[in-house]
């Protein structure tokens, strides 16, 4: 569907398309959960990624961090601009709307989760080769679910984050 077929559409006729998604009516947990989930996975894509490089090239926390950081960023947006793409959108507007849906949630995500690896003593430090290093940033990535989870629902209830990612659906 063209931007224009969307914005005539506006409050006339959604079709198919599930209302709770374009901020009418309640929003499930699962829905939730599932936008969630797909934040989740580009964020651990790329902090797994930066992680793992930061800390074997011996690279100190801050440095490592900003890596993973950069990389989860990189990794949120590339798997929802994909679906975008695939809906036949251009690539500045599947930009916008990457960034639009997944902006707040990566943050969130990122500020826990590496607030956490932080906060393990000798998470940081361990390496790659390490149960503490791994069930650390397990555990943070988890948590990290956890505390987005809500946010993302309350933003879908009120037709942001991934609300917007379902008009190309």
């Amino acid at each position: 569907m063209s931007s224009e077929e969307h914005q005539h559409m506006g409050a006339h006729d959604h079709g198919a398309m599930d209302h709770s998604a374009m901020g009418h009516g309640p929003v499930s947990w699962r829905m939730a959960a599932s936008a969630t989930l797909h934040c989740l996975t580009g964020c651990a894509i790329g902090e797994v990624l930066g992680m793992v490089i930061g800390t074997a090239l011996g690279w100190g926390n801050v440095a490592t961090i900003v890596l993973a950081v950069v990389l989860a960023f990189f990794f949120g947006y590339a798997l929802t601009m994909r679906g975008v793409l695939r809906a036949g959108v251009g690539f500045k507007q599947a930009v916008k709307v990457a960034l639009a849906a997944d902006t707040l949630s990566i943050a969130v995500m990122e500020v826990v989760d590496n607030a956490i690896m932080v906060a393990v003593p000798g998470a940081m430090e361990a390496g790659v080769n390490s149960l503490l290093f791994w069930g650390a940033l397990a555990f943070a990535l988890g948590v990290a679910f956890v505390v987005t989870w809500p946010i993302n629902r309350w933003m879908i209830g009120r037709g942001l984050g991934h609300a917007v990612v379902h008009a190309y659906h």
